[in-house]
């Protein structure tokens, strides 16, 4: 066994633990000033992001998982037994379209706020019918579809022409 001084083991110490706090377990992923630049993955292995929206007279903020693909955009919600007020899913589309979503196997009830590509909210489909196979959709072309639980909308006064923004 080597002797140190105490002085050299404490400073090595240090050294070791300075290193060691920049390092993120989840991700892997640093920023440049040492601030976690993502999100873990969801347990459901998607990536998530901050999504804020912007009423009248408040800002509200989730974190939310993101369909990228059509096979996630094609399960989505489906299956889940609960979700937190504060969580919701988004489902970005490279080019505006009329969205039409259905309920089937989706065991809870969503509100499905339809976004335009700047960001305003379209229209929102407030408590959804669980396992329904009706279609709701837009009015309009749109650019991204947020789902959160029922009731959440109204509970926040988020209304259409609120503002909706993510990373």
């Amino acid at each position: 066994m080597i002797k140190r001084p105490k002085a050299i083991a404490l400073s090595l110490m240090l050294l070791s633990a300075f290193s060691l706090s920049g390092c993120n377990a989840g991700t892997g992923e640093t920023a440049a000033n040492g601030q976690q630049s993502a999100l873990p993955l969801s347990e459901a292995g998607l990536k998530q992001v901050p999504l804020s929206i912007q009423t009248s007279d408040a800002s509200h903020a989730f974190i939310v998982e993101v369909a990228e693909n059509s096979a996630q955009q094609a399960r989505g919600l489906m299956f889940r037994t609960k979700l937190a007020a504060d969580k919701g899913m988004i489902f970005p589309f490279p080019e505006d379209r009329i969205a039409s979503f259905w309920m089937k196997n989706t065991v809870i009830p969503l509100d499905i706020i339809f976004i335009r590509r700047d960001g305003t909210i379209e229209s929102i489909a407030a408590n959804t019918i669980p396992y329904s196979l009706e279609p709701v959709r837009s009015n309009e072309p749109v650019a991204t579809v947020f789902e959160i639980a029922a009731g959440q909308a109204a509970g926040l006064g988020i209304e259409p022409g609120d503002i909706v923004t993510w990373r």
